[in-house]
């Protein structure tokens, strides 16, 4: 079975529904779920999902190799971030060159780099007047959000569209692909 490490910032809705929909297919596992924030909702999630996670802090994360022999004793197929925050360090991407995939919440390379995620992204499309966003899934490389794109959906921004309202539609978006994504990169990896 495939094995999928999930990094995690938030809530970890993106990481639940990828931990579900594998479950489901018995195709791949989230084997660990790996987190830069104690009171994030992820880690709830991952309790209930019966899925082993570890937070770690800066310190660990861009001065020692942790995270990076943690990996290492998982040996995954795949890492997704899901909602992760912090820029992945060298380390991680040397180790694992196109092995690691990122969602973001716009059609890249528009609304994408340092301190673009989330509602602050929602925010500018709506209010840039922009009549489409969706999400882009691509590999990390040692850049925001400027590694190749494997895969973009979009959704059309209405003039009533709040950042809110937009923050439903590329949720759904995310759900609906980001697994997909997933599983035909495992299968053709």
């Amino acid at each position: 079975m495939k094995k999928i490490v999930v990094f995690a910032s938030g809530s970890g809705s993106n990481a639940e529904r990828i931990a579900t929909y594998f479950s489901e297919k018995g195709s791949a596992q989230v084997s660990l779920i790996l987190c830069n924030n104690l009171q994030a909702g992820v880690l709830e999630r991952a309790k209930r999902l019966d899925i082993p996670s570890l937070v770690f802090n800066r310190q660990a994360f861009y001065k020692t190799n942790v995270v990076l022999d943690v990996l290492k004793t998982q040996q995954p197929d795949l890492i997704v971030l899901a909602g992760f925050l912090w820029k992945v360090p060298e380390n991680l991407i040397t180790a694992y060159p196109n092995r690691i995939l990122n969602i973001h919440p716009s059609l890249l390379p528009k609304y994408g780099g340092k301190g673009m995620y989330g509602a602050r992204v929602h925010q500018a499309v709506v209010a840039n007047g922009e009549t489409e966003s969706g999400i882009t899934i691509h590999y990390v490389n040692e850049h925001y959000d400027e590694g190749n794109i494997l895969f973009q959906a979009k959704t059309q921004v209405l003039p009533a569209d709040t950042a809110d309202t937009l923050a439903e539609k590329i949720h759904l978006l995310e759900y609906e692909h980001f697994p997909k994504v997933i599983e035909k990169w495992l299968e053709t990896c």
